[in-house]
């Protein structure tokens, strides 16, 4: 678990990839701190498994199904990267929930300055979208950020300069994919307002269905009715 804010900036060591592997091997300090082999550490928002490591770097596997999901492909040698290790118990939380699994990636299509700060316009899908809301959380390669608009096929976030220095967000320019992680309480909230058919897949739009208010089985969601009914 993170709470994304990151720690620091790290740099691309070395990549590894073959028909049956595929590591990255990454230059860093403070996040070393402490950490031992089999410790998670967030790469760009990427929740990764320390398997070999020195006094100023780490190596960590990545499968293929990370490799589909998030932007990790594109890093090449000399490449900076966000990095973040998972939170004690006790410390500050000053992020929100990032679990560091990766729901997507997001497109850059404008950066535009305002005073002190940068918005950025992220094109996304439409699956990830629809668990944005505005001034709620999202997580862009591993940094918790505040959506600060939102349109039919994008969002936009506004950088302050702090997060700009600590950050490779604004290293990146239009074009670039990033790394995206829906706040998970969305995620949860669907998953239990929708309706499923037996297989656990959502039914269609996911629209509430007042014929399984009463299914508990596993085979149905929560509805409108239920709750009401209950007294939510």
């Amino acid at each position: 678990m993170f709470t994304g804010i990151v720690e620091e900036k790290g740099t691309v060591k070395r990549i590894t990839s073959g028909s049956s592997e595929y590591s990255i091997e990454l230059y860093a300090k403070k996040v070393l701190e402490g950490t031992q082999i089999g410790d998670s550490i967030a790469v760009n928002g990427v929740c990764l498994t320390v398997t070999a490591m020195g006094h100023d770097w780490f190596r960590a596997d990545v499968m293929p199904e990370t490799i589909r999901r998030s932007s990790l492909g594109d890093l090449k040698p000399g490449s900076k990267a966000d990095l973040e290790r998972a939170m004690v118990a006790g410390g500050r939380f000053g992020g929100h929930i990032v679990s560091g699994h990766i729901d997507g990636t997001g497109v850059i299509k404008e950066l535009r300055h305002e005073g002190n700060a940068v918005w950025v316009r992220i094109m996304t899908l439409q699956s990830i979208l629809r668990l944005i809301v505005e001034k709620g959380s999202i997580t862009i390669d591993g940094i918790s950020l505040t959506v600060a608009g939102l349109g039919n096929d994008y969002f936009e976030i506004s950088v302050i300069p702090h997060t700009a220095s600590e950050t490779v967000l604004l290293d990146k320019k239009v074009g670039d994919r990033v790394n995206l992680e829906n706040d998970i309480v969305g995620k949860y909230v669907e998953r239990l307002m929708s309706a499923y058919n037996p297989n656990g897949k959502a039914a269609g739009s996911g629209a509430v269905n007042a014929s399984n208010a009463e299914n508990t089985s596993g085979t149905g969601g929560i509805t409108l009715e239920f709750l009401e009914k209950y007294g939510f």
